[in-house]
């Protein structure tokens, strides 16, 4: 157990260099003459600590059933039509969560049931079908959603709010955001360092759905659309309408990709964007069936601009303008990329917290941190003599690796992983206490000192490793399961069984080995 060979010697020296290395950017700003290849990565501050914005977003799932309904109306629009079934009174009934139509000849109803069977599907490992159909009394035909369904839904539209949120903050620049589902239908998102997040709010809340819709030339102006069309306001100047036809032409989702640079024409700021293969190849219809007419390009049901199809586009890419500004354009570029929210979020509270809030709880912290370290050695250099202070030199090793490798990982300290960190500086001497409990022992068993060291050191082994292993699964099940706040504190727990493993029973033993052999000691001072 105390034998140690020279690569063995020198691999545990190197693991300790390179502790050092990766945690010296915690120090300070990084250098100017250091080399950018060079990594230099330190561990970044929660909101807790760094002070930033906290805002409490809740989904519009009323808006998520009516997008529902009226894509199925459209669906069941189309199905009827292709089936050649005479119908009336089609609409989306959104109290019942269903879709309502009449037959013209109610001897259809059983060819109208079978052809609007072909819209019945099953999600993965769900249990209800997509939607229920059902003749009512009075002869109407009820396509209705079931409730296990619309909870699926709704879960699944929070899921893509979440991941879409991600991606629009993620590409605004801010660090190290937390975005977490809380309850049914709310998120939480912490923005560190944010202190005025008007932005990313906007990012947040524009849901940023675009289509593509032919605009109906032949409507005669007026306060209310002819059927079939949706009046639709122009978003540089509300008070001026278009009608454009409902269906629409083309869909936001088909978009690939979308970038923000200058018309080298006008100077002007446009978005360029472009579309997979099922996107390019429906613009290619909609744009070779329409040359000379108008094409609206729409978000959030406002008019962008509505261009004259001059020519079939049949690449697959396009260019939106409409007296962009630098920053507009590259936000709008950005929501397209990440894609549109399934429903409208709205800003159910919002806070600030102060960097002096945080600057006072990083005083706090560090207080406590400080007076715990500081205990814990005079405890162990008090009860257990030499063998306490080579557990202290392992103890400050331990820190200073545990937080190289938080920095490496490029995790976000809390106040609760400080508390983690507190507490593993705490445990890490247990595994030392067991070791020097059992060599006491020996000795007074009447062992000589390599005999007592030896034995000691064997003997506590299996117990150490048996207590670390049992905790490090207890967080990192608290990891898996735990709230933002919780994980914060699992994940240092976990990095500092680790690194306690590696100090404790690695690096006190190498301390206590070339001791041994420099000394010869005829007693053991423990």
């Amino acid at each position: 157990m105390l034998y140690f060979t020279r690569a063995k010697t020198y691999g545990i020296l190197l693991l300790c260099v390179l502790g050092v290395l990766l945690g010296l950017p915690n120090t300070g700003p990084r250098p100017a003459f250091l080399p950018g290849f060079i990594p230099w990565h330190q561990v970044h501050l929660g909101l807790d600590l760094r002070g930033g914005s906290y805002l409490l977003l809740q989904i519009d799932f009323a808006a998520v059933e009516k997008q529902d309904l009226n894509n199925l109306v459209d669906q069941v629009r189309q199905t009827m039509r292709a089936a050649n079934l005479g119908y009336t009174g089609l609409h989306a009934d959104i109290p019942n969560h269903q879709v309502v139509l009449h037959l013209l000849n109610p001897s259809d109803a059983p060819a109208v049931t079978a052809a609007l069977r072909k819209l019945v599907s099953y999600a993965p490992n769900a249990s209800s079908p997509n939607i229920a159909i059902a003749q009512a009394a009075d002869g109407s035909i009820d396509i209705s959603i079931p409730h296990q369904t619309l909870i699926a839904r709704e879960s699944q539209a929070v899921e893509q709010s979440i991941t879409i949120i991600q991606r629009r903050i993620d590409g605004s620049g801010v660090l190290n955001p937390t975005i977490a589902r809380q309850g049914t239908d709310q998120i939480v998102v912490q923005l560190p360092g944010i202190s005025d997040p008007t932005r990313v709010k906007t990012l947040i809340g524009t849901t940023a759905h675009m289509t593509f819709q032919m605009v109906d030339s032949n409507a005669q102006p007026g306060p209310v659309a002819p059927l079939g069309d949706t009046q639709l306001p122009m978003a540089d100047n509300p008070q001026q309408t278009m009608d454009v036809f409902s269906n629409v032409a083309v869909d936001g989702a088909d978009l690939d990709n979308a970038q923000a640079s200058t018309d080298p024409q006008s100077g002007q700021w446009v978005v360029n964007f472009s579309l997979n293969s099922v996107g390019a190849r429906e613009f290619a219809d909609v744009t070779t069936a329409n040359v000379g007419k108008l094409f609206a390009i729409i978000l959030d049901g406002k008019i962008i601009e509505a261009p004259v199809i001059r020519e079939p586009i049949t690449g697959g890419s396009g260019q939106i303008s409409g007296n962009f500004t630098a920053q507009s354009a590259t936000d709008l570029a950005l929501l397209l990329r990440a894609g549109a929210l399934p429903a409208p979020l709205n800003i159910v509270e919002e806070q600030s917290v102060g960097p002096e809030l945080g600057a006072d709880a990083i005083r706090a912290g560090a207080l406590s941190l400080t007076a715990g370290f500081v205990f814990v050695l005079a405890f162990m250099a008090v009860f257990y003599g030499l063998f306490g202070w080579f557990a202290n030199a392992a103890l400050v090793m331990n820190l200073v690796i545990m937080l190289a490798i938080l920095s490496f990982m490029g995790a976000t300290l809390t106040l609760p992983g400080m508390a983690g960190i507190l507490l593993t500086l705490g445990m890490a001497v247990d595994a030392n206490v067991l070791i020097n409990e059992r060599v006491r022992e020996e000795v007074k068993a009447g062992r000589k000192p390599l005999a007592a060291l030896e034995a000691g050191y064997k003997r506590a082994y299996g117990t150490i490793i048996d207590s670390n292993v049992t905790t490090l699964l207890a967080h990192v099940t608290l990891f898996i399961f735990g709230s933002p706040p919780v994980r914060g504190f699992a994940v240092t727990i976990c990095v500092g069984i680790v690194t306690t493993m590696f100090t404790a029973t690695v690096l006190v033993r190498l301390i206590t080995s070339r001791w041994y052999i420099s000394r010869r000691p005829a007693s053991l001072p423990v």
